[in-house]
């Protein structure tokens, strides 16, 4: 599907949707968090290392490497500090712990095949520091293929500026809608394919954002490739 047959949400568009769909709809972020965990995971055909941050991104890093887990496809899950998740990403990392899975705070590749780069979500409005530019930095010196959760991590999901470093990703899922950031400016290089996957956010949400989308968006695939605009 082209770019151009559907909305784009903004980074601020983004917070009131899963705001929005908890207040008024009783939808919780963490049933969405699931959703998408269960999307990104579906993507990584190999054995995978997962980089997760400290937010609600990296929480939909932590659903996914549950999933690799059970399917025989997690290498290994690392997180830049894990005493800093909160909300439905602390309950992530919870669930993985209880099943013996081991989060590290070292980003080891382990002949991975794959990378899921769960680092920054839409957030981020400024360049990467720390550990969290070291990370970017080895991801985007492994050989391993790099899938993106929503935007390439380091990526202004607002503007399509790539801060530096940004992730380099060989294929993007983002969830729900396109991110405007992902057809501006340094968007289309950087993220590689864009996939657009249904995570359960309600149409009635966006309605509300005044955002309108077709009701058929889902209504035969529960994901597709996004094509950007020509000319």
């Amino acid at each position: 599907m082209s770019s151009s047959d559907l909305p784009a949400l903004n980074s601020a568009n983004v917070k009131a949707a899963d705001a929005l769909a908890h207040e008024r709809f009783g939808i919780e972020v963490d049933w969405l968090m699931e959703a998408a965990g269960w999307q990104v995971a579906r993507f990584c055909q190999g054995r995978t290392v997962v980089a997760c941050g400290v937010g609600n991104n990296a929480g939909d890093g932590l659903a996914a490497a549950r999933h690799l887990h059970r399917w025989g496809r997690l290498a290994s899950v690392a997180c830049v500090d894990p005493g800093r998740l909160r909300g439905p990403a602390a309950k992530e990392l919870e669930a993985l712990r209880k099943l013996g899975i081991d989060v590290t705070g070292t980003l080891l590749f382990e002949n991975a095949e794959v990378v899921l780069d769960a680092i920054f979500g839409t957030g981020i409005s400024r360049a990467p520091e720390g550990h969290f530019a070291t990370w970017i930095d080895a991801i985007n010196e492994s050989p391993a293929r790099v899938v993106s959760i929503d935007v390439p991590s380091g990526l202004d999901a607002d503007t399509g500026v790539a801060y530096a470093p940004t992730v380099k990703a060989h294929t993007t899922i983002t969830l729900g809608l396109p991110k405007v950031g992902l057809l501006k400016a340094d968007g289309p290089r950087l993220a590689g394919e864009v996939w657009v996957a249904d995570i359960g956010m309600p149409l009635e949400v966006y309605a509300e954002l005044g955002i309108e989308v077709r009701p058929t968006l889902f209504a035969t695939h529960d994901r597709f490739r996004l094509e950007p605009p020509t000319g």
